[in-house]
């Protein structure tokens, strides 16, 4: 199973009190239903391409109304087409209809959030909770991206939802993509507090562990990354200073150099891969005092600027 399947399938056995209930089913029709009109009458329809989802509509509708659902399989003929399952309520349409506020004076079915619906903080995570039930998705944590995403069928209602989203901090967008609307999180600390809101608890562990674990490991590899990058740069500097005590070497006798450049020369070409740090520890080793850091540095520049003046008097 997915990442997003083990999360639903947490969400659907969470018990929920009878206002979550209407709430978490209001937002599982308002994004995946409508209004059906046939010579038999009109029908709420409701449709997703999960069973266990569907059987979890099932059951709230017949706790909640004690009323008669259908549903019918249908077959994916199209390739890659998932297969369809079609809970139709024939019984008390218009009382469901208006108890779960999804009654539009001019579509007929509101594809939206009523404001009486969320008006607790309880009946909020459960309408985010139905509404992820309904068409939501998660990356698995193992991924190279975070990224959530729940889809909706109308601008309006990606706005309204990105809203009550972000009523919790969780820095929700929206976006146009073909016919349908995403309102999407990238951050996985929101990701996390997303589902810690909804109440995915496993989920969650899941999501924090391994989130954990890739954050420690490229950690790991920036840090590894930055000391391979100083260590190059180490080397590089190396080289130039080798090349100039060469260059040096070839024009000018040792006995007309200075002590400290004597020096400097020394413990460049005896550790000729050592940082500036390490020759400033070593020279203890060698000399009875430590040269500094920046001793040393000013030597090597002392001994470009010795190159330097003898080439050019060499020229002239």
């Amino acid at each position: 199973m997915s990442f997003t399947s083990d999360a639903k399938k947490e969400l659907m056995n969470i018990e929920q009190k009878p206002c979550c209930e209407i709430a978490s089913l209001s937002a599982m029709l308002a994004i995946n239903g409508y209004l059906s009109l046939s010579s038999e009458g009109m029908s709420l329809v409701f449709q997703t391409t999960s069973l266990p989802l569907a059987r979890k509509v099932i059951k709230t509708v017949k706790s909640l109304y004690k009323v008669h659902v259908d549903v019918i399989y249908k077959k994916g003929v199209k390739l890659q087409k998932k297969n369809q399952y079609v809970v139709t309520i024939r019984e008390n349409v218009m009382t469901i209809m208006h108890e779960l506020n999804l009654m539009d004076e001019e579509t007929g079915f509101a594809h939206d959030i009523d404001e009486t619906l969320v008006m607790k903080d309880c009946d909020k995570r459960a309408y985010l909770r139905g509404a992820f039930l309904a068409s939501g998705s998660v990356n698995a944590p193992v991924s190279s991206s975070y990224h959530l995403e729940v889809s909706v069928p109308t601008e309006g209602f990606a706005e309204a939802l990105r809203d009550l989203f972000n009523e919790y901090d969780l820095k929700a967008k929206t976006l146009k993509k073909k016919r349908h609307y995403l309102v999407y999180v990238k951050d996985s600390e929101k990701i996390s507090d997303f589902l810690r809101i909804v109440g995915a608890t496993n989920a969650l562990f899941t999501f924090e562990d391994e989130r954990i674990k890739r954050d420690f490991v490229n950690s790991i590899t920036r840090v590894m990354n930055m000391e391979i990058a100083n260590q190059n740069k180490t080397f590089e500097a190396a080289k130039k200073q080798l090349n100039q005590i060469t260059l040096l070497e070839r024009i000018m006798d040792e006995d007309d150099m200075s002590d400290s450049v004597k020096e400097a020369i020394f413990l460049r070409k005896t550790y000729p891969e050592a940082s500036l740090s390490e020759l400033s520890e070593l020279s203890k080793k060698h000399y009875n005092k430590q040269i500094s850091k920046s001793g040393l540095n000013h030597r090597f520049r002392a001994i470009t600027k010795l190159v330097g003046k003898v080439m050019e008097d060499y020229r002239e």
